[in-house]
């Protein structure tokens, strides 16, 4: 039970921390509709995004069990947690809608583009546990509809998040590698399990430092 939890928290904080993004889409997408109808098309929208976010990642654990996928998808998820921190993400190409239907369709799509991540990352830390997957992504729907603002805030106001969440995704990286069965041939055996996901995590968070200090050199 502890064990559920703790991977439902894991699954909740990986969704605020890379849903920040989804929800300033969802915002651009649907302002320039009337007030009635924006409220209908973040709904839809959103419910369209999340039940399509279910089922890749549905297909993305099975897809896990392929050999070197793991490994493939472990790089993947390295360089998503990398960017994560070191990179300040633009919203100026997605496109305003003026109809209801397409402002739905350009929440989904956008969503759909925008949640390789939230997939990969979620994929990796269920371990398979389909009903923590489904909670944990339902509960996004309202992270995603009231989520742009508050999210926003808490990143701003506790910048340690951002931190906690990318290091939570290096360390999934790590693990993922160590689960490849192909990649494990190719270890020494004298390497103890846990040293890959803490180099992993300790990578992403040094990432992070060194450009918060860059940053901070230049003003």
């Amino acid at each position: 039970m502890l064990e559920w939890i703790f991977l439902f928290f894991q699954i909740m904080l990986i969704n605020i921390v890379l849903s920040g993004d989804n929800a300033v889409v969802i915002a651009l997408a649907s302002k320039n509709l009337p007030v009635h109808q924006r409220k209908k098309a973040i709904w839809w929208g959103a419910f369209g995004a999340v039940g399509l976010r279910l089922i890749l990642t549905v297909i993305a654990i099975y897809l896990l069990a392929v050999p070197y996928i793991q490994a493939i998808g472990s790089l993947l998820l390295m360089y998503i947690a990398i960017k994560l921190l070191i990179e300040d993400e633009g919203h100026a190409d997605v496109k305003e809608a003026s109809t209801l239907m397409g402002a739905i369709g350009t929440i989904i799509v956008a969503d759909f583009v925008m949640s390789l991540d939230n997939v990969l990352a979620i994929a990796a830390v269920a371990k398979g546990n389909i009903p923590v997957i489904v909670l944990g992504i339902g509960l996004s729907v309202p992270i995603i509809i009231w989520g742009s603002t508050l999210v926003m805030k808490l990143l701003s106001r506790y910048p340690i998040l951002v931190f906690v969440g990318a290091g939570i995704l290096g360390y999934t990286a790590g693990e993922m590698l160590m689960k490849d069965e192909k990649v494990k041939e190719w270890l020494p055996h004298a390497i103890p399990h846990w040293i890959i996901p803490v180099l992993f995590t300790a990578i992403v968070i040094l990432s992070g430092v060194i450009k918060k200090i860059a940053g901070r050199g230049k003003h």
